[in-house]
């Protein structure tokens, strides 16, 4: 069972930092999304796989410290985990004796991979080499802090950030760390990537926002794309936290790379597996934070969740403030609950007139009870995690 190995024991948020479509900061985020504005936008360099050299993303622009490496991947990690680290300290959190890290990403450094056979033909010298490596950026980041507790990358598709606050609770509920850093990370959004997810058509990049992403819609055309780098200190300590992590659970349909089974069964038994792990029942839900990427098929599972599970609960769908972040999107609306406990409302886009009629139409104000988070990844990953206030 999984609540055994969890054992039922709340975690906190203390915690937050993001570089976003929107910016450098989790303020930028939050501020974006409460004012109403999507972070997709119009953007340059698709010529090459595009008739058209602009498209529709939520891609993040240059910035963050040089030293920091030289991808916005790596600066864009180091970046939002020293955010969440400082934001934590401010708090009041203070880092325990064995402090560590989880690293949720899909497709890491695609800039510095493509240019090493594109540009340099395969040669690079051993520096700018060990900058391609996954462990780099992290173990750089672990020696700037001192932290000495494990550090290792988990990926469940679309579903890491709540894969990864998983496995962060599974090392604090066993003793193994005092605290975690997690850091999820997708700058993926280079021309062959949008062109591929394009091409499987669930991607669209001639409509942006509102226009293109209204999930629990039949009007929807899909998702556009969107990159994220979102990180948060987990920690046992209450001091300052934005909410609690009080149980989840992770299931496979196994069953499609891509589609999702259209029983929905291990979809549910994810969800019931996270509501028992967390000692909580369906009613208790106010909130599904959905995966919500508008596709027929996502909205279908999400659906059936809001119909025949948590059927108390309103729908939240934020991706057509951000775009689909991949490795990094239930990161993303992670950080978007703990900002709207923080602040006592929900930063909602705009419903379609023939949405579902529980899901939120705009800037909401937080009524009582818990939230639900789906991602639901390629592959038929599955995964939720429910949070309450702190």
């Amino acid at each position: 069972m999984v609540s055994s190995l969890l054992q039922s024991t709340p975690v906190w948020f203390c915690g937050v930092g993001a570089v976003t479509g929107y910016g450098w900061g989790a303020k930028l985020l939050w501020d974006g999304m409460a004012d109403g504005v999507s972070a997709v936008r119009l953007t340059p360099g698709f010529r090459s796989h595009f008739e058209t050299d602009e498209v529709y993303i939520a891609q993040i622009e240059e910035g963050g410290d040089p030293d920091d490496g030289s991808s916005r991947f790596s600066r864009a990690l180091n970046a939002a985990a020293r955010e969440a680290i400082d934001d934590a300290s401010g708090r009041g959190w203070v880092p325990g004796s064995s402090v560590g890290l989880v690293h949720a990403f899909v497709l890491g450094e695609v800039d510095l991979w493509k240019d090493l056979y594109v540009v340099h033909h395969g040669v690079r010298p051993r520096k700018k080499y060990m900058e391609l490596m996954p462990s780099t950026a992290v173990s750089l980041l672990m020696q700037e802090r001192g932290f000495t507790g494990p550090c290792m990358g988990v990926s469940a598709m679309c579903g890491s950030g709540n894969a990864a606050v998983l496995t962060a609770k599974l090392w604090l509920n066993a003793g193994l760390v005092t605290d975690v850093v997690v850091v999820t990370s997708d700058l993926s959004l280079n021309p062959e990537n949008v062109r591929n997810f394009r091409d499987l058509g669930v991607a669209k990049v001639d409509t942006g926002g509102f226009a293109t992403c209204r999930p629990f819609s039949p009007s929807s055309r899909g998702f556009n794309m969107g990159e994220a780098s979102v990180a948060f200190v987990l920690s046992g300590q209450a001091e300052g936290g934005y909410a609690r992590l009080l149980g989840g659970a992770m299931t496979n349909d196994a069953y499609h790379v891509v589609s999702i089974a259209p029983d929905h069964d291990q979809v549910k038994r994810c969800v019931s597996d996270a509501l028992a792990d967390a000692g909580v029942s369906a009613s208790d839900i106010a909130y599904l934070n959905a995966h919500a990427t508008g596709t027929k098929q996502c909205d279908a599972a999400e659906t059936d969740l809001l119909d025949t599970v948590v059927i108390n609960a309103d729908a939240v769908a934020t991706k057509p403030f951000t775009g689909h972040c991949q490795g990094a999107a239930a990161a993303v609306e992670l950080a978007g609950v703990c900002l709207a406990y923080e602040h006592g409302e929900i930063a909602s886009p705009p419903a379609a007139p023939d949405a579902h009629p529980r899901l939120l139409d705009g800037k909401t104000t937080m009524r009582d009870g818990l939230t639900l988070k789906t991602a639901l990844g390629m592959g038929g990953h599955n995964t939720a995690v429910v949070m309450s206030t702190p």
